[in-house]
């Protein structure tokens, strides 16, 4: 009997640890605490806090860097255009296809500025000189949001 009963309480023993261990399995299979999801939605709405005004604060700044770099582009292409054919092109000129089959600027139409405003190429002083210009986020010529390629000198 002592056997037996010792067999007995070790089989018990057995059978209440494993119930206490499914016991915590369930519990962790059934989802999260309340207390867990606030938590998350608090950490979640302090990185918020944090990320989306960095973000947004720089679309601005996104679009002025942009039109400097197309400006370039457009800039650089003219001048081999100049350079070929000894006049400042128009767009038109630009669009049209070189001696190899390419035009000097892809897109087939005046690509315009992360403003929606055509870009513009202005003749300068002297036979090939020439800048490139966007109007800037307002659209109007000569006001102080102007980009250019290359920038006037003030003297």
């Amino acid at each position: 009997r002592s056997e037996r009963g010792v067999r007995l309480r070790r089989l018990v023993r057995s059978t209440e640890i494993h119930m206490k261990h499914s016991d915590r399995v369930r519990r962790r299979e059934q989802g999260f605490t309340l207390v867990e999801i606030m938590v998350v939605v608090v950490i979640l709405g302090l990185l918020a806090t944090l990320v989306v005004p960095a973000v947004l604060g720089r679309s601005e700044e996104a679009r002025m860097t942009k039109a400097i770099t197309d400006i370039k582009s457009i800039h650089a292409q003219a001048t081999i255009y100049a350079t070929k054919n000894g006049r400042v092109p128009s767009f038109e000129d630009l669009l049209e296809p070189d001696s190899t089959g390419n035009p000097y600027i892809e897109g087939g139409e005046v690509p315009v500025d992360p403003w929606q405003n055509p870009y513009v190429i202005r003749k300068g002083e002297g036979r090939l000189r020439f800048e490139v210009a966007s109007f800037g986020p307002d659209g109007l010529e000569d006001t102080e949001d102007d980009m250019m390629y290359p920038k006037r000198s003030n003297s």
